[in-house]
């Protein structure tokens, strides 16, 4: 994949492309890829839970998925609870930990 977020069959597309039963889609978020066969079309824009009927993603995408999420909370960086930002008490406490007072 040289470039764009969207792959269709391989091939990259403009947003205009329509898309019929049978095509392969590759999506890229970030570091997220998702690819899904599309099962289906609409003939007008619905909610998401039945546009979710119209494609099914793949065994291999959904645990290409999960090891990455995976991954990713494994190499947290230190220190990091992964909560809300510290209040100034918090912080407080953290400089005095640190030696910074």
């Amino acid at each position: 994949m040289r470039s764009g977020r969207v792959h269709v069959n391989g091939l990259r597309v403009r947003p205009s492309r329509d898309v019929r039963p049978g095509d392969v889609l590759e999506i890229s978020a970030g570091e997220v890829r998702r690819t899904v066969v599309v099962r289906g079309t609409a003939l007008r824009r619905g909610p998401a839970s039945a546009a979710a009927l119209l494609y099914e993603e793949t065994p291999e995408s959904i645990e290409l998925r999960e090891r990455m999420a995976q991954a990713r909370r494994l190499t947290r960086p230190p220190g990091d609870l992964g909560g809300p930002r510290p209040t100034k008490r918090d912080r407080r406490r953290l400089d005095a930990r640190r030696g910074r007072r």
